[in-house]
């Protein structure tokens, strides 16, 4: 490993520990290095808030004058809630930029990478660009698409059961993939289940991981307004509740959520709920990533508008068996397998005593 990527690793580990906090922002990090001495660092950590190259150099100062500066991100050339970086690397005094991943905002576009250039810095490009696009793939995705990008997460048996015959469930897999779980549900904007999973288990689908955690607004597809009031997403307050609802669902039933101000009822020009239209609403309301939790039929919507991007399976070494069990993906299912979208698998892990299994979609 040479000097740049050496420093860019630093920046991207350091990039790594924001991720899921930043939203709809990128998750970037930055050091000011002169003489081989880091003099300055600093990550973005909320949307809004300074940018991670406005920490690095004012905790640099002075010493930034004819320094080097790693970006996990190129540096951003537009006024939004914050200036541009670019210029603050320019005043800065900085002699030379290396970055790692090119912004594809219409907004930045390669602009920032121009703008240093012509005022006379060096600029380094695509030291670790595979490493630091894979910090913002879910960033990257909204962007060009407009709509989030989707994670779907299944624990299920090794013969693919999420339930016994008897509609047993609680629990399948072990605590601490349970609690791995929640990681996902802390880096996620949304998180997304079907009303029979709010009548059988009554979640309160927040996170729990240790320090607290973030947590996602909570979407319940529900095209009859079948959700209770009684519903711990309905009477726990600490996040938003969004309900999809189809157009036939009487007022007086929209009505009785009018008093729980963190939920909304969002009502669809048709009786039955498409999942592309629910991300492009989510995609407008500035959600970048949504996690699927159940059920079955919900999950296969998904799938069969080839909406799911990423998918963490969680297995547990058992066997279930039962042609009634229910299996994580139901519904009506895809009839020719050449519509069948390909996933790669990125990583098995051991979590517990079980597997966990992380594929990403091919294309």
């Amino acid at each position: 490993m040479d000097r740049d990527e050496h420093y860019m690793s630093l920046a991207i580990q350091m990039a790594r520990e924001t991720v899921g906090q930043t939203s709809p922002n990128p998750s970037v990090a930055a050091l000011v290095v002169k003489d081989n001495q880091v003099v300055g660092m600093g990550v973005h950590v909320k949307a809004g808030e300074p940018h991670a190259e406005v920490h690095a150099l004012a905790m640099a100062g002075e010493k930034a004058e004819g320094a080097d500066i790693y970006v996990t991100l190129e540096p951003c050339s537009h006024y939004g809630k914050t200036p541009p970086c670019a210029k603050a690397v320019i005043d800065a005094g900085i002699k030379r930029a290396v970055v790692a991943s090119h912004d594809p905002n219409p907004k930045v576009a390669g602009r920032g990478i121009e703008w240093m250039r012509s005022a006379g810095l060096e600029v380094v490009e695509n030291v670790l660009a595979e490493e630091a696009d894979e910090l913002n793939r879910t960033f990257f995705h909204y962007i060009q698409h407009k709509e989030p990008y989707v994670r779907l997460k299944m624990a299920m048996s090794l013969d693919g059961k999420i339930a016994t015959a008897a509609g047993e469930s609680k629990w399948i897999t072990g605590e601490a993939a349970r609690l791995d779980g929640h990681t996902y549900r802390h880096q996620s904007d949304a998180i997304l289940v079907g009303v029979n999973t709010v009548l059988a288990d009554d979640p309160s689908l927040t996170t729990r991981i240790e320090g607290g955690g973030r947590h996602p607004i909570r979407v319940v597809l529900d095209s009859q307004l079948r959700t209770p009031p009684s519903a711990k997403i309905i009477q726990n307050e600490e996040t938003p509740t969004w309900i999809f609802v189809g157009q036939k669902v009487e007022a007086d039933k929209k009505e009785a959520f009018s008093q729980y101000p963190h939920v909304s009822i969002i009502e669809q020009p048709y009786d039955r709920i498409e999942a592309s239209d629910v991300l492009t609403y989510l995609g407008e309301q500035n959600v970048t990533t949504l996690l699927i939790e159940g059920g079955g039929t919900v999950a296969d919507a998904f799938v069969r508008a080839g909406k799911v991007h990423e998918v963490i399976t969680y297995m547990a070494p058992k066997l279930i068996g039962g042609e009634g069990a229910l299996t994580p993906v139901s519904g009506k299912g895809i009839a020719h397998l050449a519509d069948v979208d390909a996933y790669q698998v990125v990583s098995t892990d051991k979590v517990g005593e079980d597997v966990k299994i992380v594929s990403i979609k091919k294309g």
